[in-house]
Protein backbone atom coordinates (compact mmCIF):
# COMPACT_ATOMS: atom_id res chain seq x y z
CA UNK A 1 0.00 0.00 0.00
CA UNK A 2 1.49 3.23 -1.28
CA UNK A 3 0.64 6.54 0.74
CA UNK A 4 1.09 9.47 -0.92
CA UNK A 5 2.30 12.61 0.98
CA UNK A 6 0.58 15.79 -0.21
CA UNK A 7 2.35 19.34 -0.02
CA UNK A 8 1.43 21.88 1.76
CA UNK A 9 -0.99 24.66 0.66
CA UNK A 10 1.48 27.60 -1.40
CA UNK A 11 0.38 30.25 1.17
CA UNK A 12 1.78 27.84 4.00
CA UNK A 13 5.21 27.23 2.69
CA UNK A 14 5.08 30.47 1.89
CA UNK A 15 4.89 32.01 5.28
CA UNK A 16 7.35 29.49 6.63
CA UNK A 17 9.88 30.28 4.06
CA UNK A 18 9.64 34.18 4.82
CA UNK A 19 9.38 33.27 8.65
CA UNK A 20 12.86 33.09 8.60
CA UNK A 21 13.36 36.63 9.18
CA UNK A 22 11.68 36.13 12.32
CA UNK A 23 14.06 33.56 13.40
CA UNK A 24 17.07 35.50 12.43
CA UNK A 25 15.64 38.02 15.11
CA UNK A 26 15.27 35.67 17.60
CA UNK A 27 18.89 34.03 17.39
CA UNK A 28 20.31 37.17 17.62
CA UNK A 29 17.86 38.25 20.81
CA UNK A 30 19.03 34.41 21.86
CA UNK A 31 22.80 34.41 21.62
CA UNK A 32 24.04 38.65 21.98
CA UNK A 33 23.73 38.42 26.09
CA UNK A 34 25.34 35.56 26.55
CA UNK A 35 28.43 36.47 24.31
CA UNK A 36 29.43 39.48 26.05
CA UNK A 37 29.51 37.68 29.32
CA UNK A 38 31.67 35.07 27.46
CA UNK A 39 35.65 35.11 28.69
CA UNK A 40 37.14 35.70 25.07
CA UNK A 41 34.67 38.24 24.04
CA UNK A 42 36.09 40.05 26.80
CA UNK A 43 39.52 39.24 26.08
CA UNK A 44 38.90 40.64 22.36
CA UNK A 45 36.74 43.09 22.85
CA UNK A 46 37.28 44.22 26.16
CA UNK A 47 35.59 44.71 29.41
CA UNK A 48 32.22 46.31 29.43
CA UNK A 49 30.16 48.70 31.78
CA UNK A 50 26.66 47.71 32.99
CA UNK A 51 25.51 50.76 30.29
CA UNK A 52 28.00 50.03 27.51
CA UNK A 53 27.28 46.46 28.01
CA UNK A 54 23.30 47.66 27.34
CA UNK A 55 24.38 50.13 24.44
CA UNK A 56 25.92 47.25 22.75
CA UNK A 57 23.00 45.26 22.98
CA UNK A 58 20.48 47.23 22.68
CA UNK A 59 22.05 49.31 19.39
CA UNK A 60 20.54 46.92 16.99
CA UNK A 61 17.21 48.25 18.07
CA UNK A 62 17.98 51.41 18.16
CA UNK A 63 19.05 51.32 14.68
CA UNK A 64 16.51 49.42 14.17
CA UNK A 65 13.65 51.90 14.67
CA UNK A 66 14.93 54.42 12.02
CA UNK A 67 14.48 51.93 8.73
CA UNK A 68 11.46 50.51 10.44
CA UNK A 69 9.61 54.22 10.08
CA UNK A 70 9.71 53.86 6.19
CA UNK A 71 9.98 50.72 5.51
CA UNK A 72 6.04 50.45 4.59
CA UNK A 73 6.85 53.26 2.48
CA UNK A 74 9.06 51.38 0.16
CA UNK A 75 7.23 48.19 0.47
CA UNK A 76 4.07 50.19 -1.06
CA UNK A 77 6.26 51.31 -3.64
CA UNK A 78 8.69 48.20 -4.71
CA UNK A 79 6.67 45.21 -2.68
CA UNK A 80 7.63 43.79 0.49
CA UNK A 81 9.64 40.97 -0.93
CA UNK A 82 12.10 43.52 -2.40
CA UNK A 83 12.28 45.30 0.85
CA UNK A 84 12.64 41.89 2.90
CA UNK A 85 15.43 40.91 0.32
CA UNK A 86 17.41 44.29 0.72
CA UNK A 87 16.99 43.95 4.78
CA UNK A 88 18.71 40.72 4.44
CA UNK A 89 21.69 41.76 2.28
CA UNK A 90 22.22 44.17 5.26
CA UNK A 91 21.74 42.15 8.14
CA UNK A 92 24.69 39.85 6.34
CA UNK A 93 26.60 42.17 5.95
CA UNK A 94 26.31 43.22 9.56
CA UNK A 95 26.61 39.82 10.75
CA UNK A 96 29.84 39.18 8.99
CA UNK A 97 31.65 42.36 10.81
CA UNK A 98 30.34 41.30 13.89
CA UNK A 99 32.00 37.71 13.47
CA UNK A 100 35.38 39.25 12.37
CA UNK A 101 35.75 42.06 14.59
CA UNK A 102 38.73 42.98 16.82
CA UNK A 103 37.34 46.12 18.07
CA UNK A 104 33.92 47.07 19.59
CA UNK A 105 33.91 50.14 16.92
CA UNK A 106 33.86 47.28 14.19
CA UNK A 107 31.42 44.94 16.29
CA UNK A 108 29.02 47.99 17.22
CA UNK A 109 28.97 49.09 13.25
CA UNK A 110 27.87 45.35 12.48
CA UNK A 111 25.75 45.46 15.18
CA UNK A 112 24.27 48.93 13.44
CA UNK A 113 23.27 47.18 10.26
CA UNK A 114 22.03 44.36 11.39
CA UNK A 115 19.59 46.47 12.94
CA UNK A 116 18.94 48.44 9.78
CA UNK A 117 18.33 45.55 8.29
CA UNK A 118 15.96 43.87 10.84
CA UNK A 119 14.11 47.00 10.52
CA UNK A 120 13.34 46.75 6.55
CA UNK A 121 12.24 43.47 6.97
CA UNK A 122 10.19 42.61 10.33
CA UNK A 123 7.23 44.68 9.76
CA UNK A 124 7.02 43.70 6.01
CA UNK A 125 7.02 40.07 7.13
CA UNK A 126 4.24 40.01 8.90
CA UNK A 127 2.45 42.37 6.45
CA UNK A 128 3.52 39.99 3.83
CA UNK A 129 1.49 36.98 5.56
CA UNK A 130 -1.22 38.71 6.67
CA UNK A 131 -1.90 39.59 3.18
CA UNK A 132 -1.21 35.79 1.44
CA UNK A 133 -3.41 33.85 4.38
CA UNK A 134 -7.21 32.76 4.29
CA UNK A 135 -9.53 34.15 6.71
CA UNK A 136 -9.54 30.89 8.70
CA UNK A 137 -5.26 30.12 8.84
CA UNK A 138 -4.33 34.21 8.91
CA UNK A 139 -3.91 33.67 13.11
CA UNK A 140 -1.47 30.69 13.24
CA UNK A 141 0.14 31.81 9.78
CA UNK A 142 0.85 35.10 11.26
CA UNK A 143 2.37 34.16 14.20
CA UNK A 144 5.04 31.91 12.56
CA UNK A 145 7.74 34.50 12.11
CA UNK A 146 7.20 34.77 16.48
CA UNK A 147 7.34 31.06 16.48
CA UNK A 148 10.50 30.70 14.67
CA UNK A 149 11.79 33.46 16.89
CA UNK A 150 11.12 31.64 19.67
CA UNK A 151 13.26 28.82 18.09
CA UNK A 152 15.80 31.21 17.29
CA UNK A 153 15.88 32.06 20.96
CA UNK A 154 16.00 28.85 22.33
CA UNK A 155 19.08 28.11 19.40
CA UNK A 156 20.64 31.27 20.58
CA UNK A 157 20.69 30.49 23.99
CA UNK A 158 22.50 26.48 23.56
CA UNK A 159 24.26 27.48 20.72
CA UNK A 160 26.51 29.70 23.32
CA UNK A 161 25.90 27.45 25.85
CA UNK A 162 27.94 24.86 23.67
CA UNK A 163 30.56 27.36 22.21
CA UNK A 164 31.54 29.14 25.67
CA UNK A 165 33.42 25.78 26.05
CA UNK A 166 35.76 26.30 22.96
CA UNK A 167 39.10 27.53 23.80
CA UNK A 168 39.55 30.65 21.33
CA UNK A 169 37.66 33.55 20.02
CA UNK A 170 35.62 31.41 17.90
CA UNK A 171 33.26 30.36 20.96
CA UNK A 172 31.35 33.82 20.88
CA UNK A 173 32.20 34.63 16.72
CA UNK A 174 30.51 31.18 15.88
CA UNK A 175 26.94 32.33 16.45
CA UNK A 176 27.54 35.31 13.85
CA UNK A 177 29.03 33.02 10.93
CA UNK A 178 25.44 31.09 11.76
CA UNK A 179 23.57 34.30 11.36
CA UNK A 180 25.69 35.87 8.09
CA UNK A 181 25.18 32.37 6.28
CA UNK A 182 21.29 32.12 7.45
CA UNK A 183 20.79 35.94 6.47
CA UNK A 184 22.23 35.28 2.77
CA UNK A 185 19.77 32.33 2.65
CA UNK A 186 16.58 35.06 3.44
CA UNK A 187 17.93 37.45 0.70
CA UNK A 188 17.45 34.78 -1.72
CA UNK A 189 14.12 33.46 -0.83
CA UNK A 190 11.85 36.31 -1.58
CA UNK A 191 13.03 36.02 -5.50
CA UNK A 192 11.39 33.36 -5.44
CA UNK A 193 8.38 33.01 -3.59
CA UNK A 194 4.84 34.50 -4.67
CA UNK A 195 3.76 38.73 -4.48
CA UNK A 196 0.86 39.69 -2.60
CA UNK A 197 -1.83 39.62 -4.88
CA UNK A 198 -3.60 42.24 -2.51
CA UNK A 199 -0.30 44.61 -3.11
CA UNK A 200 -0.65 43.60 -7.05
CA UNK A 201 -4.65 44.57 -7.03
CA UNK A 202 -3.44 48.18 -4.98
CA UNK A 203 -1.14 48.79 -8.23
CA UNK A 204 -3.71 47.34 -11.16
CA UNK A 205 -2.00 44.22 -11.83
CA UNK A 206 -5.18 42.04 -11.54
CA UNK A 207 -4.14 39.28 -13.74
CA UNK A 208 -0.31 39.04 -11.73
CA UNK A 209 -2.68 38.74 -8.66
CA UNK A 210 -4.94 35.87 -10.15
CA UNK A 211 -1.27 33.83 -10.97
CA UNK A 212 -0.26 34.61 -8.33
CA UNK A 213 -3.25 33.84 -6.08
CA UNK A 214 -3.28 30.15 -7.96
CA UNK A 215 0.28 29.57 -6.69
CA UNK A 216 -0.44 30.56 -2.94
CA UNK A 217 -3.40 28.00 -3.28
CA UNK A 218 -5.67 30.51 -2.19
CA UNK A 219 -9.79 28.96 -2.38
CA UNK A 220 -11.24 30.62 -5.19
CA UNK A 221 -14.22 31.25 -3.53
CA UNK A 222 -12.52 33.41 -0.97
CA UNK A 223 -10.80 34.95 -3.32
CA UNK A 224 -14.01 36.44 -5.45
CA UNK A 225 -15.57 36.97 -2.43
CA UNK A 226 -12.88 38.98 -0.15
CA UNK A 227 -10.40 39.89 -2.73
CA UNK A 228 -12.05 39.90 -6.48
CA UNK A 229 -15.62 41.39 -5.39
CA UNK A 230 -16.82 44.64 -5.88
CA UNK A 231 -16.38 45.65 -2.39
CA UNK A 232 -12.33 45.04 -2.06
CA UNK A 233 -11.96 46.63 -5.13
CA UNK A 234 -14.16 50.11 -3.58
CA UNK A 235 -12.17 49.73 -0.81
CA UNK A 236 -8.38 49.50 -2.77
CA UNK A 237 -9.63 52.34 -5.44
CA UNK A 238 -9.21 54.79 -2.52
CA UNK A 239 -5.65 53.60 -2.08
CA UNK A 240 -2.90 55.63 -4.32
CA UNK A 241 -0.31 53.48 -5.13
CA UNK A 242 3.25 54.85 -3.80
CA UNK A 243 2.23 57.39 -2.78
CA UNK A 244 4.20 59.13 0.08
CA UNK A 245 1.08 60.30 2.25
CA UNK A 246 0.40 56.75 3.75
CA UNK A 247 2.19 57.86 6.56
CA UNK A 248 0.50 60.85 7.31
CA UNK A 249 -2.83 59.20 6.23
CA UNK A 250 -2.32 56.93 9.91
CA UNK A 251 -3.52 60.19 12.31
CA UNK A 252 -6.69 61.15 9.81
CA UNK A 253 -10.12 59.95 10.54
CA UNK A 254 -10.51 57.24 9.56
CA UNK A 255 -7.25 55.48 9.82
CA UNK A 256 -6.24 56.76 13.19
CA UNK A 257 -8.25 53.90 15.63
CA UNK A 258 -6.44 51.38 14.12
CA UNK A 259 -2.95 53.26 13.62
CA UNK A 260 -2.59 53.76 17.52
CA UNK A 261 -3.65 50.51 18.68
CA UNK A 262 -1.30 48.56 15.69
CA UNK A 263 1.40 51.23 17.61
CA UNK A 264 0.05 50.33 21.56
CA UNK A 265 -0.03 46.57 20.85
CA UNK A 266 3.89 46.25 18.74
CA UNK A 267 5.12 49.70 20.81
CA UNK A 268 4.05 50.67 24.33
CA UNK A 269 3.39 47.00 25.42
CA UNK A 270 7.33 46.23 24.53
CA UNK A 271 8.20 48.07 27.85
CA UNK A 272 6.72 44.79 29.72
CA UNK A 273 10.27 43.93 30.04
CA UNK A 274 10.58 40.70 27.62
CA UNK A 275 13.53 42.20 25.98
CA UNK A 276 15.02 42.25 29.39
CA UNK A 277 14.18 38.65 30.24
CA UNK A 278 15.46 37.38 27.19
CA UNK A 279 18.67 39.39 26.46
CA UNK A 280 19.54 38.77 30.25
CA UNK A 281 18.94 36.21 31.41
CA UNK A 282 21.96 35.31 32.05
CA UNK A 283 22.66 37.60 34.27
CA UNK A 284 19.28 37.77 35.88
CA UNK A 285 19.81 33.93 36.65
CA UNK A 286 23.25 34.72 37.97
CA UNK A 287 21.55 37.26 40.23
CA UNK A 288 19.15 34.84 41.66
CA UNK A 289 22.12 32.68 42.71
CA UNK A 290 23.10 30.59 39.69
CA UNK A 291 26.64 32.08 39.46
CA UNK A 292 28.36 29.63 37.40
CA UNK A 293 28.45 30.73 33.70
CA UNK A 294 27.55 27.25 32.84
CA UNK A 295 24.74 27.14 35.17
CA UNK A 296 23.18 30.65 34.05
CA UNK A 297 23.52 30.02 30.55
CA UNK A 298 22.19 26.12 30.73
CA UNK A 299 19.29 27.61 32.46
CA UNK A 300 19.08 30.44 30.43
CA UNK A 301 18.64 27.53 27.29
CA UNK A 302 15.99 25.99 29.16
CA UNK A 303 13.62 28.88 28.99
CA UNK A 304 14.00 28.84 25.60
CA UNK A 305 13.55 25.34 25.44
CA UNK A 306 10.07 26.39 27.41
CA UNK A 307 9.64 29.46 25.51
CA UNK A 308 9.72 27.19 22.19
CA UNK A 309 7.11 24.15 23.54
CA UNK A 310 4.96 26.73 24.79
CA UNK A 311 4.48 28.35 21.50
CA UNK A 312 3.81 24.79 19.79
CA UNK A 313 0.39 24.88 20.76
CA UNK A 314 -0.29 29.02 20.85
CA UNK A 315 0.49 28.91 17.26
CA UNK A 316 -1.92 26.03 16.30
CA UNK A 317 -4.73 27.48 18.74
CA UNK A 318 -4.26 31.18 17.22
CA UNK A 319 -7.41 30.71 15.25
CA UNK A 320 -9.16 29.39 17.82
CA UNK A 321 -8.63 31.35 20.84
CA UNK A 322 -10.14 35.41 21.06
CA UNK A 323 -7.57 37.48 20.73
CA UNK A 324 -9.20 40.07 23.42
CA UNK A 325 -8.63 36.82 25.75
CA UNK A 326 -5.53 36.26 25.31
CA UNK A 327 -3.94 39.43 25.91
CA UNK A 328 -5.81 40.34 29.13
CA UNK A 329 -5.30 36.51 30.85
CA UNK A 330 -1.39 37.09 29.92
CA UNK A 331 -0.83 40.38 30.65
CA UNK A 332 -2.50 39.73 34.09
CA UNK A 333 0.48 36.76 34.69
CA UNK A 334 2.93 38.68 33.32
CA UNK A 335 1.87 41.53 36.42
CA UNK A 336 1.88 38.74 39.00
CA UNK A 337 5.47 37.81 37.94
CA UNK A 338 6.97 40.76 37.75
CA UNK A 339 5.43 42.43 41.14
CA UNK A 340 6.45 38.77 42.72
CA UNK A 341 9.52 39.31 41.84
CA UNK A 342 10.39 42.62 42.86
CA UNK A 343 8.55 41.96 46.27
CA UNK A 344 10.96 38.84 46.75
CA UNK A 345 13.88 41.11 46.18
CA UNK A 346 12.36 43.90 48.13
CA UNK A 347 11.78 41.87 50.88
CA UNK A 348 15.72 40.56 50.93
CA UNK A 349 14.12 37.17 50.84
CA UNK A 350 16.86 36.03 47.59
CA UNK A 351 19.67 34.63 48.85
CA UNK A 352 22.03 31.95 48.42
CA UNK A 353 20.24 30.13 51.60
CA UNK A 354 16.95 31.05 50.99
CA UNK A 355 14.33 28.54 48.53
CA UNK A 356 12.75 32.30 47.57
CA UNK A 357 15.43 31.91 44.76
CA UNK A 358 14.07 29.13 42.79
CA UNK A 359 10.78 30.80 43.27
CA UNK A 360 12.42 33.48 40.96
CA UNK A 361 13.90 31.13 38.14
CA UNK A 362 10.71 30.04 38.38
CA UNK A 363 8.78 33.08 37.80
CA UNK A 364 11.20 34.27 35.04
CA UNK A 365 10.76 31.44 33.43
CA UNK A 366 6.83 31.76 33.67
CA UNK A 367 6.85 35.38 32.69
CA UNK A 368 9.03 34.35 29.19
CA UNK A 369 6.79 31.16 28.26
CA UNK A 370 3.54 33.69 29.21
CA UNK A 371 4.50 36.62 26.78
CA UNK A 372 5.25 34.06 24.12
CA UNK A 373 2.06 32.38 24.14
CA UNK A 374 -0.15 35.14 24.33
CA UNK A 375 1.32 38.97 23.66
CA UNK A 376 4.09 37.79 21.53
CA UNK A 377 1.52 35.92 19.42
CA UNK A 378 -1.83 37.71 19.65
CA UNK A 379 0.90 41.24 19.19
CA UNK A 380 1.70 40.36 15.83
CA UNK A 381 -1.49 39.27 14.38
CA UNK A 382 -3.77 41.93 15.34
CA UNK A 383 -1.09 44.96 14.74
CA UNK A 384 -1.68 43.62 10.68
CA UNK A 385 -4.78 42.39 10.25
CA UNK A 386 -6.25 45.80 11.79
CA UNK A 387 -4.83 47.91 9.54
CA UNK A 388 -6.93 49.10 6.11
CA UNK A 389 -5.23 48.23 2.70
CA UNK A 390 -4.84 52.06 2.52
CA UNK A 391 -2.48 51.70 5.26
CA UNK A 392 -1.58 48.49 6.52
CA UNK A 393 2.41 48.50 4.92
CA UNK A 394 2.77 51.97 7.13
CA UNK A 395 0.96 51.49 10.00
CA UNK A 396 2.80 48.21 10.52
CA UNK A 397 6.16 49.81 9.80
CA UNK A 398 5.53 52.57 11.64
CA UNK A 399 4.31 50.17 15.03
CA UNK A 400 7.55 47.85 14.50
CA UNK A 401 9.52 50.87 14.41
CA UNK A 402 7.84 51.81 17.98
CA UNK A 403 8.61 48.42 19.19
CA UNK A 404 12.15 48.69 18.31
CA UNK A 405 12.54 52.09 20.36
CA UNK A 406 10.96 50.78 23.20
CA UNK A 407 12.96 47.39 23.01
CA UNK A 408 15.79 49.32 22.74
CA UNK A 409 14.69 51.31 25.79
CA UNK A 410 14.32 47.97 27.80
CA UNK A 411 18.02 46.79 26.94
CA UNK A 412 19.96 49.89 27.45
CA UNK A 413 18.24 50.45 31.02
CA UNK A 414 17.61 47.15 32.18
CA UNK A 415 21.37 46.23 32.82
CA UNK A 416 21.35 49.63 34.50
CA UNK A 417 18.51 49.60 36.55
CA UNK A 418 19.81 45.93 37.86
CA UNK A 419 23.36 47.07 39.10
CA UNK A 420 21.71 50.12 40.76
CA UNK A 421 18.81 48.14 42.48
CA UNK A 422 17.72 44.45 42.47
CA UNK A 423 14.01 45.34 42.38
CA UNK A 424 13.32 48.62 40.73
CA UNK A 425 13.23 47.08 37.09
CA UNK A 426 10.51 44.46 38.10
CA UNK A 427 8.31 46.64 39.66
CA UNK A 428 8.90 49.13 36.76
CA UNK A 429 7.68 46.59 34.20
CA UNK A 430 5.24 44.87 36.33
CA UNK A 431 3.29 48.49 36.73
CA UNK A 432 3.42 48.86 32.51
CA UNK A 433 1.89 45.13 32.30
CA UNK A 434 -0.77 46.24 34.71
CA UNK A 435 -1.63 49.65 32.54
CA UNK A 436 -1.48 47.66 29.05
CA UNK A 437 -4.07 45.35 30.41
CA UNK A 438 -6.39 48.21 31.62
CA UNK A 439 -5.85 50.39 28.11
CA UNK A 440 -6.44 47.01 25.75
CA UNK A 441 -9.21 45.87 27.55
CA UNK A 442 -11.52 49.10 26.82
CA UNK A 443 -9.69 49.77 23.56
CA UNK A 444 -9.33 46.27 21.36
CA UNK A 445 -12.76 44.79 19.01
CA UNK A 446 -12.19 40.89 18.60
CA UNK A 447 -11.24 40.48 14.75
CA UNK A 448 -10.53 36.69 15.01
CA UNK A 449 -11.97 34.81 12.33
CA UNK A 450 -13.35 37.75 10.34
CA UNK A 451 -11.63 38.81 6.72
CA UNK A 452 -9.35 41.61 6.28
CA UNK A 453 -12.10 43.20 3.93
CA UNK A 454 -14.38 42.54 6.56
CA UNK A 455 -12.35 43.92 9.61
CA UNK A 456 -10.93 47.08 7.86
CA UNK A 457 -15.12 48.07 7.37
CA UNK A 458 -15.90 47.09 11.01
CA UNK A 459 -13.07 50.26 11.43
CA UNK A 460 -13.58 52.36 8.65
CA UNK A 461 -17.74 52.61 8.97
CA UNK A 462 -18.66 54.38 12.34
CA UNK A 463 -20.29 52.32 14.83
CA UNK A 464 -19.26 49.06 13.81
CA UNK A 465 -15.89 48.81 15.13
CA UNK A 466 -17.69 47.47 18.54
CA UNK A 467 -19.10 44.74 17.47
CA UNK A 468 -16.05 42.78 17.29
CA UNK A 469 -16.07 42.84 21.13
CA UNK A 470 -19.02 40.43 20.76
CA UNK A 471 -18.29 38.46 17.27
CA UNK A 472 -17.13 35.71 19.12
CA UNK A 473 -20.83 35.07 20.82
CA UNK A 474 -22.31 35.48 17.10
CA UNK A 475 -20.07 32.76 16.30
CA UNK A 476 -21.61 30.68 17.59
CA UNK A 477 -24.88 30.87 15.45
CA UNK A 478 -25.08 30.05 11.67
CA UNK A 479 -27.37 33.11 10.04
CA UNK A 480 -27.28 34.94 13.05
CA UNK A 481 -28.09 38.98 11.82
CA UNK A 482 -27.35 42.13 14.25
CA UNK A 483 -28.50 45.70 13.56
CA UNK A 484 -26.43 48.38 14.41
CA UNK A 485 -29.40 50.63 15.06
CA UNK A 486 -26.98 53.67 14.75
CA UNK A 487 -25.52 53.05 11.54
CA UNK A 488 -28.78 50.43 10.01
CA UNK A 489 -26.26 48.62 8.80
CA UNK A 490 -26.89 44.72 8.94
CA UNK A 491 -24.36 42.39 9.28
CA UNK A 492 -24.56 38.47 8.84
CA UNK A 493 -21.90 35.90 10.01
CA UNK A 494 -21.99 32.25 8.71
CA UNK A 495 -20.36 29.32 8.20
CA UNK A 496 -19.46 28.79 4.30
CA UNK A 497 -17.40 25.42 3.89
CA UNK A 498 -15.33 25.28 6.66
CA UNK A 499 -14.52 29.15 7.00
CA UNK A 500 -16.19 32.15 8.83
CA UNK A 501 -17.14 34.87 6.23
CA UNK A 502 -18.80 38.16 6.87
CA UNK A 503 -21.21 39.65 4.53
CA UNK A 504 -22.63 43.69 4.25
Amino acid sequence: MKFAISRPPGYVLSAITISLGGFLNGYDTGSIGAVTEMPYFASSIGELSPFLRGFTVSLIMLTGAFPSFFAGQLADRFGGLAVVAAGALVFTIGAALEGSANKLAMFLVGRALCGIGEGLWLSNVSVYITEIAPSARRGMLVSMPQFLCCAGVCLGYFTCYGSVQIDSSFSWRAPYIIQAILGLCLTTMPFILPQSPRWLLLHGQRDKAIRELKRLDFSAIEAEKDLLGPAAEQQMASRQPGAVEGLTMLFKKPYRKPALLALYVLGVIQLSGIDGVLYYAPTLFAQAGLSAKTSSFMASGLSGVLILLISIPAVLLADKVSRRSSVIVGGSLLTFCMFSIGTLYASNSVTPQNPARWLVIILVFVFGIVYSATWGIVGKIYASEIQPAATRSAASAVAQGLGFFTNWIVAIITPVLLAKSSYGAYFLFGGICFVSVLVLMFSMPETRGLSLEAIQEAFLVPGTAQRGRVVSMLRRWAGVTTSDSGTGSTVELRDVGGLLERES
